[in-house]
């Protein structure tokens, strides 16, 4: 988990539009493992470890379904302190009768799950980086089946209560109209390091040699515009930099490549070139 914390840049808070608050709330709680921090009439902040909100979903007026083919998230991805941890969630989300994906990505293994919007979600756990094999500056990562019987055996028996103290937001996997422009944004202006390409659709980014911390993909398709602001799916999220300095330099080099960077209520807000909105704070 070291590297979703100081000296590295990394995502913390996802901000979610969804169609009915109470049901969310109950999904997230029930299925996911999280616990309520705070909510209101329209929004829930939502955490692991009862003091930082990871999640934050909102239930705006005028709200609509989640719009298909469009910019915004593929999915936010949480990581687990452990591979038992992660076997507790394959036990709990098969007893559940959940519908779910799952995948080894040689880096990792990880789940994957929609909220009642549509909103992907992964649930994932690393393997150690003394593993990770990395070749000219990128990291090797595939898409296999996940060993799932391997997976259950290391939960050892114990069984779910939720998601552990010590889970963070891992990544988050972005759709993006395209790829040239967004990868200057994130390299130039952002500050990432490009640690996988995958095919000429998808890129992986990551700051201090993690696999990656942002993921961005065309497979919506080239061109895919932006979701209506009133549609359910992403609001924005969070970048947390290390230092007042690291994030000056960041707003520096946003404004030179023309990026929309600005105070929006006290915090400095950027927006990609899909019109996927990040808030910018110091850890």
């Amino acid at each position: 988990m070291k590297y979703q914390r100081p000296p590295y840049t990394f995502v913390e808070l996802v901000e979610l539009k969804v169609t009915d608050l109470q049901r969310s709330v109950t999904f997230y709680q029930n299925i996911i493992g999280f616990k309520v921090l705070e909510q209101s009439g329209r929004k829930a902040l939502l955490t692991a470890d009862g003091k930082t909100a990871l999640l934050s979903i909102e239930q705006p007026e005028n709200i609509v379904p989640k719009e298909p083919r469009r910019t915004g998230l593929y999915h936010f991805a949480l990581l687990l302190p452990s591979r038992a941890e992660l076997g507790k969630v394959l036990y709990h989300l098969v007893q559940n009768n959940i519908p779910i994906g799952a995948s080894d990505h040689a880096v990792s293994e990880a789940l994957y799950l929609d909220d009642p919007d549509g909103n992907g979600i992964e649930i994932y756990a690393d393997r150690p980086d003394t593993e990770w094999e990395w070749s000219n500056g990128e990291v090797k990562m595939v898409t296999e089946p996940l060993d799932g019987q391997g997976v259950l055996a290391a939960a050892n028996g114990e069984k779910w209560t939720g998601l552990p103290e010590e889970t963070v937001m891992g990544h988050i996997h972005m759709h993006v109209s395209e790829l040239a422009k967004t990868e200057e944004y994130y390299t130039k202006g952002l500050g990432f390091d490009v640690v996988t390409r995958y095919g000429g659709m998808a890129l992986f980014i990551s700051t201090g040699g993690y696999h990656h911390h942002i993921g961005l993909n065309t497979w919506n398709g080239v061109g895919a515009p932006a979701p209506s602001e009133n549609s359910a799916g992403i609001k924005r999220f969070t970048l947390v930099l290390p230092t007042e300095n690291a994030l000056q330099t960041t707003i520096e080099n946003l404004k030179k490549i023309g990026a929309y960077v600005q105070a929006e209520d006290g915090v400095m807000v950027t927006k990609d070139p899909s019109e996927n909105k990040i808030k910018l704070v110091v850890a």
